[in-house]
């Protein structure tokens, strides 16, 4: 069977392949994640899953996964915080919105890449000032598109969520088995 790649460091993305049985090596790569001039936030989150699982590539015999996830709040793509005030002002923004959660996932081969993109509608409820600054203060945001993960302490700020839950945690399962399952690995025969 062919080696499977991650091509993140993700403990997200990783944990989320092993909750489905699979075996894989992670091997993190480096891109710029710059959104480009114009560039619509899906094109973007894919462009940039696909870019990864390129540069993963290091073998003919593997398949490497890609992901990328941004969230979306009224057309603008917000990142990981560069600092706690950042990351107060994104959290403060998502107070009482809907935002979208796009993730994209792509699978690279010697036969060419292909990808998918989910987009999850997320709702937060009100959140007070104090409860944004400890949740800053707790440092998990700092590592988080839109400053938040929905499967740590920022999962309390969810009021609702329509879409994949596991997209929003950083990799949509069911896209990612389909894509595996075309390119003849089909996650099923990973359970012993």
């Amino acid at each position: 069977m062919q080696t499977l790649v991650l091509a993140s460091a993700s403990p997200r993305r990783a944990e989320l392949l092993t909750q489905i049985g699979l075996s894989f090596v992670s091997r993190p790569v480096g891109i710029d994640e710059t959104v480009r001039a114009g560039e619509r936030p899906l094109a973007y989150v894919e462009r940039l899953a696909r870019e990864k699982a390129l540069a993963g590539i290091a073998g003919s015999n593997q398949l490497v996964l890609g992901s990328d996830t941004t969230v979306v709040l009224d057309g603008e793509v917000l990142g990981k915080p560069v600092d706690a005030t950042e990351a107060v002002a994104t959290l403060t923004r998502l107070s009482a919105q809907t935002h979208q959660v796009m993730t994209a996932v792509a699978l690279a081969s010697a036969r060419g890449c292909e990808a998918r993109v989910v987009t999850t509608d997320v709702t937060f409820r009100a959140l007070s000032d104090e409860e944004i600054r400890a949740y800053v203060a707790s440092g998990e945001p700092m590592d988080k598109a839109g400053s938040y993960g929905i499967q740590g302490l920022g999962g309390i700020f969810v009021k609702e969520i329509r879409g994949s839950y596991s997209s929003v945690v950083g990799l949509p399962l069911q896209e990612t088995a389909e894509l595996l399952s075309r390119a003849g690995y089909p996650v099923w025969k990973a359970w012993h």
